[in-house]
This record gives structure tokens, sequence and C-alpha cells, in this order.
């Protein structure tokens, strides 16, 4: 099985004490929970089709679509390009010590936009091919040159042991987002199928993905890889457009990547999947990221940061304009929950906090980090969002996962087509008409006076939800109503008002769990009998 990735410090400007290694190798099927909620209806999938194909009017991309077709009816074969194995045996501190050459960048100096390029070897055993195109739309191969790389300290005596065929193991592209005088790195891909993106004011965070297959499942996690890429050389103030061969023992694929990198960096996603075997979850627009633990986890760190994760929550706009917003968590154990939908307008993992005091760390500058923002365009039929929550003790392990998975399993001999954009965002990916939940708080449920007797209600929890308030609406005690929902639980004590001088609605209630069951809850406002806020859902692991 394909070695999950890890990104290094010179990759997405981290230490290496946040340097982290997806854990999804320790899943067990029978720690998991499943909550879903359903409101759809019934439609097909997108096969691969003359209307989603490009044909005549891009035949390099119409190529790489039909080598992914053909890879489909063949066995699975990964290829290390010959990868010597002194490199695959390299530590982390080696492979560190090589480094790519700036003035060696693909385009220097004759482009807005510049590529570097990353050494195989290490946990990069698996190397890929890059095409590039220029003027004349005719491919052509780049061939590994170690003259491009400085090879420092322990990794001196590694330079001989590659060829022109050794393939890279991923690259980087850098444009001059913030000033014309420096290009900044806004996109890079590296490793299996996982690549990261930034805006002009971020930092790298959150990771995307092309394809997840079989995530959380009991037979272990199946991690495809992108094995080659044709890189178009753009024109001036356009955005850069790459094509990618995807390959693993279940599925073949071509995806066309259009990005343009600005204050939020945009990518327009087209993937033409073909089943090589038959797949029981496919995850579509794939995002991994890390919660260690925020301003909703039951138990304080014995940390000087009050909060540290990458991401703290999960949005998800319906078919029906229902706002869903779902806090991460760092659960107990394994927690696999979904919101089913059909043809949902948007769904996204999210950095809403971008408070600095409520991080405090100067390092990894975790209110920097985006979130990843998925406009769906085609499909995006009947299916879910799940969200894959992985219990973690340490802030360099991605623990969060979340996908669109369609709710048909993708057999042998299928194809199907998806179309989307994906773009970072800070805080929210749009301004809201109804009262958003700005934080999750909870705490042990103590009523005045109960200090002094019986610890009588260990097992329950107070929770306290703020949402913003919207400017088309003002409080009112007798037209405002909390409706707070829940299962395996009894909900007690609701109440709602105004704080922080109106601008905010806070919203408490008391949660008892049924014999230390999970809780699945649902929170939101009426105004007359009209809801005027977000959804708020949460689920809540007793200890």
């Amino acid at each position: 099985m394909a070695k999950p990735v890890l990104f290094f410090d010179h990759v997405s400007q981290k230490s290496a004490k946040h340097s982290r290694k997806h854990v999804l190798s320790r899943i067990l099927l029978a720690m998991t929970s499943v909550i879903a909620f359903v409101n759809f209806q019934q439609v097909m999938a997108i096969e691969v089709n003359d209307s989603n194909q490009p044909q005549k009017t891009s035949p390099v991309l119409q190529s790489v679509i039909d080598a992914a077709r053909d890879s489909a009816t063949q066995s699975y074969e990964q290829d290390d390009h010959g990868l010597n194995s002194k490199l695959k045996e390299i530590d982390y501190t080696t492979y560190r010590s090589i480094r790519f050459k700036p003035e060696q960048s693909l385009w220097h100096g004759e482009n807005d936009y510049e590529l570097q390029f990353f050494h195989p070897g290490f946990l990069y055993e698996y190397p890929v091919t890059i095409h590039t195109i220029g003027g004349d739309n005719k491919p052509e191969r780049l061939a590994f040159n170690s003259e491009m790389f400085n090879y420092d300290g322990s990794a001196s005596n590694l330079a001989g042991l590659t060829d022109e065929k050794s393939g890279f193991a991923g690259f980087r592209v850098h444009y001059p987002i913030k000033s014309e005088e420096y290009k900044d790195e806004f996109a890079v891909f590296l490793g299996a199928s996982y690549f990261r993106l930034v805006g002009k004011n971020q930092v790298y965070g959150i990771s995307a993905r092309g394809l997840a297959i079989d995530t959380a499942l009991a037979k272990g996690e199946e991690f495809p890889h992108f094995t080659e890429f044709w890189i178009i050389e753009p024109s001036e103030g356009k955005p850069i457009t790459i094509y990618a061969r995807l390959e693993s023992p279940s599925v073949a694929g071509a995806y066309k990547f259009v990005i343009q990198p600005d204050i939020d960096t945009s990518v327009k996603v087209e993937s033409w999947l073909f089943a090589r075997d038959d797949v029981s979850k496919l995850g579509i627009a794939p995002f991994t990221s890390m919660f260690l633990y925020g301003e909703n986890t039951e138990k304080r760190h014995d940390d000087y940061r009050p909060e540290v994760h990458d991401s703290d929550g999960v949005l998800m706009v319906t078919h029906a304009d229902e706002e869903i917003w779902r806090p991460l968590t760092n659960p107990a154990r394994l927690q696999v929950t979904s919101l089913s939908d059909a043809n949902p307008k948007g769904f996204g993992m999210l950095q809403r906090d971008g408070e600095w005091d409520n991080y405090l760390d100067a390092e990894a500058n975790y209110h920097l980090r985006p979130g990843l923002w998925v406009t769906p365009e085609a499909g995006f039929e009947k299916g879910r969002l799940e969200v894959v929550e992985i219990p973690t003790k340490s802030e360099i392990h991605d623990n969060i996962v979340a996908f669109w998975t369609p709710e048909k399993p993708f057999k042998s001999g299928e194809s199907l087509y998806f179309a989307y954009e994906l773009k970072t965002v800070e805080q929210n990916p749009f301004v809201s008409k109804l009262a958003s939940v700005v934080r999750t708080r909870q705490g042990k449920a103590v009523l005045p006076g109960d200090e002094f007797k019986n610890d009588s209600l260990n097992t329950t929890r107070q929770f306290s939800v703020d949402f913003s308030a919207p400017s088309s609406v003002s409080f009112d005690d007798k037209s405002m109503k909390l409706i707070v929902q829940g299962t395996n639980g009894t909900i007690s004590k609701q109440r709602l008002y105004p704080v922080a001088d109106g601008q905010e609605w806070r919203a408490t209630f008391f949660v008892k769990p049924k014999e230390k069951q999970t809780v699945d809850m649902r929170a939101y406002i009426e105004h007359d009998g009209k809801r005027v806020s977000e959804v708020w859902n949460y689920v809540y692991q007793p200890k």
C-alpha cells in the first residue's frame, strides 16, 4: 500500500515539529460511530461521455483521459523509476539536505510563474514523470538532472544515484502574489495525490487530495498516486493549467487543474475516473487537516497555547440553502459522521477562528491557516459529505479527513466525471445572512448551590454556543426561539439571550448522555417560526 505523505518545513514553511504524518492506518472499524442527516432526491451520477471530454478541443488532455481509461482495463503496477534503494532508505535530516537550486526553476526569468522540483527518495519512493507544454502544444518530458539540486551534509554522496529517468518527487509553483519583486510559493504537489494551496496572506495548513478511497473502512484505506503531470506554460496574467494522471489498485484517473493565485487561490478541477476494481467508498474533493484541541475541547491541555488546530469546523450548504456548521473535535475514539444531500451548493473545511489571541503561536501561525471551499459543478448528485475524526495526542498528525462520497459504490468497469471549484478562504467562504456560530464551549453542568452537594450531575454537560447576530433581525424574547434536538441524550434548561452588547446571541443548554452513548445534537434559532441561524451540528462523546 502507498505510504501517506509528509510535508516538510521547506515545503510548508513550518518547523520540523509541525511536519506531520497521516494516521489513517490506525483506523479500526469497531471504534466507528456514524451519524447521517438525509435530505435528497433520486438522481444519477455522471459517467464519462462525449459531453464531458475535450476530444478535439484539447488533444493532449484527451490522450491523458484515454490513457487512464485503458489503464483501468489492465492490472495495477507501481513504477519506482528504478530508484536506488539508498535514496529510499535516507532519513528526514538527509532528505532535507537535498535542496533545489532556485536558479534552475522552470521558466526562470521568462514567465511570471516558476516551478521548483523535489528530489525523489525518503518517503517519496514512487517519483512522478513531468512534461512541459509550450506554445506548440507538444508535450516534452522534463529529464531529471542532479545539477538542479545541492547535496549538502549527509546527502553529499547521493548525487550520483540518479539519472535522467529518475523522475521527481513533486513540484511547487511560484507567482508574485504579494508584490512584483518576489515570486511566492502558492501551490505544491507532493506525495500520493496530495496538494496544498495558499492565498496572499495565508500559510500552509490544510491539504487537498485528488481522491480518497475506502477511508475509515476495516479493510484499510487505499492511497492513489499522481504518477504523471503535464504543465502548460501560462500566458501573462492567466492561470496555470496542469493535467495529471492518477493510479491506484482500484482506480485510474485523469485530472485537469486550472489554478489562479490571488488573495484567495482558486482551482477549477475536473476529473475523469475509471474503476479497475470495485470501490466501496469513493472520496471526492478530499480534505486532510489537524485538530488537536480548541475552545470546545472538554479537558484543557497543558500548553501555553489556548488552541492548536489547522481547521475548526466543516460547513455545508445544502441544495435547499440550509447552512450546517459542524465543529471539529479530537474524539476519544474514532468518529465518522456524515451530512447527506443531493446537489449541495457548497461545502468545505474552515479555520473560522482567525484571531491571533486564540492561538498565541508565532511559529505555526494557526490564525493564518486557510480553509478550503468546494463549489460543485458536476457529479455531486445523491451522496454525503463524510467527516472522519481520529484520536491524536500530537499536532504532527493529520487526524481529520472530509470528502464527498456518492451513495452508489463505484464498480469495476464503470466511469465517473466530476467538476468543481476548490478555493482557499480566510475564516468564511461567504457573508451569510443568517446568524453564524462564533464559538462552541462546554463544561461541567453545575447549578447554583450544587457545588455544596454530591456530584450528582457528573454525566451532564453544559453547552454554550454563541451566534453572530445578523443585522436584519433584532433580538426579541417573545418572538425568538432556540430549537435543540438530540439523540442518545436528554436536552434540558435551554436558554437564548443577547451578549456582547447585542452583537451576539448565546444559546445554552444541558445535555445528559444516555448510558455514556455518543450524543448527536442540532441547534438553531427561529424568529416568528422562521429559521434565522445556521444549524449547529455537534457530536459529543462522553469520556
